[in-house]
């Protein structure tokens, strides 16, 4: 039988605990899963085949069960700025990156280069859960979580995967409603026999989902970024209904319990809508709801989107905020807006139907 007729599962995205067990079912010493792994993160292989450390008959075992799992993107946009965004199915020849939903969509990366910087945004879901009101991906729905393989698959399929200075969690879904994978995923970036990077190149963002942030803090040295947008939990239910079931106060209340002044970083995201939440009396509320935990603030432009009225707030009303909430100690940058003319930028990432290909 020809191996694309079988579903295999992808060896991307394994930590070495299950490579271990793998290469023991396999019937092959415990140190061959080290030897794996060197393979597909340090080497990136592509096939089984190319693993020539394990003898021919343990490949043979392996390639009917397991592929690499490496799928390049189906689809490119480039921006005038640089940035490029990556379309990438989310099915193969006989696996699938998604599960716990009904699939159907593909998922989007965003590659974001900056003088010395070179930023990879990904995704973690196929669509979100969260129905944030101005976010693209949460008016899509949600259509499966991306296995740790799908994530991975992002980092290691773009041509400019060497290149990588950073990675964010900041693409399609809500990271901490899939904190399993996205911690596999983090262990394979991290762990000295993967990718071996400092956890202080990569940040992990959250609508403030309290559970999968208390695993992340505890289990990660990641940098944190909360998704606040307003300082008054009316107006923020308003616009994220998570925060009937995730105060933002309760969420800051977590955050003062771990130290973000040495190995890791805190900061809250915000945009800022015209005449919605742009003023001083916001500026205040923002620096009370911060005050006794160490974190910085990105302000954050809009980026319109059809069927939502608001619009972003003018650049000197975010320069008066941004100056506001330093005056008072936080501190604040605006974020520069990057790849809006291909729909990249923050809150723009959709996806389309998983039959998509070029």
């Amino acid at each position: 039988m020809d191996r694309k007729d079988v579903v295999r599962k992808p060896l991307i995205g394994m930590t070495l605990t299950e490579l271990e067990a793998l290469v023991t079912e396999a019937g092959l010493r415990r140190f061959a899963a080290k030897q794996i792994a060197r393979r597909l993160y340090v080497g990136r292989v592509s096939d089984i085949d190319d693993v020539t450390e394990l003898p021919k008959g343990a490949r043979e075992w392996l390639g009917e069960r397991y592929c690499v799992g490496l799928q390049s993107p189906v689809r490119e946009s480039r921006s005038t700025d640089g940035t490029v965004k990556y379309l990438f199915a989310t099915r193969g020849d006989g696996f699938d990156f998604l599960s716990g939903g009904h699939g159907g969509r593909d998922v989007e990366a965003v590659y974001i280069p900056d003088k010395e910087r070179a930023t990879l945004c990904v995704s973690s879901q196929a669509g979100c859960r969260m129905g944030c009101r101005f976010c693209m991906t949460g008016r899509q729905g949600f259509h499966g979580d991306l296995t740790a393989a799908g994530i991975i698959n992002q980092v290691l399929a773009i041509p400019e995967s060497a290149k990588l200075t950073n990675i964010v969690f900041m693409g399609m879904g809500e990271p901490m409603d899939n904190v399993e994978e996205v911690l596999k995923a983090v262990e394979v970036l991290t762990a000295p026999w993967g990718l071996a990077w400092s956890p202080k190149r990569i940040t992990v963002s959250s609508i403030g989902k309290l559970d999968g942030l208390r695993r992340l803090l505890d289990e990660t040295k990641v940098h944190v970024a909360i998704s606040v947008h307003t300082p008054f939990g009316d107006e923020r239910e308003k616009l994220m209904p998570v925060e009937k079931a995730f105060p933002v106060a309760e969420v800051m209340k977590l955050m003062r319990g771990y130290d973000f002044a040495h190995q890791r970083r805190l900061s809250a995201e915000y945009i800022m809508w015209d005449g919605v939440n742009d003023d001083i009396r916001h500026a205040d509320a923002l620096a009370r709801l911060l005050r006794g935990v160490d974190c910085r603030v990105n302000l954050i432009r809009f980026h319109a989107i059809p069927d939502f009225a608001y619009k972003s707030a003018k650049s000197d009303v975010m320069e008066r905020f941004r100056d506001r909430l330093n005056s008072l100690g936080i501190t604040a940058t605006i974020r520069a807006s990057r790849g809006e003319d291909i729909e990249a930028a923050c809150g723009m990432l959709s996806g389309e139907g998983a039959d998509v290909r070029s």
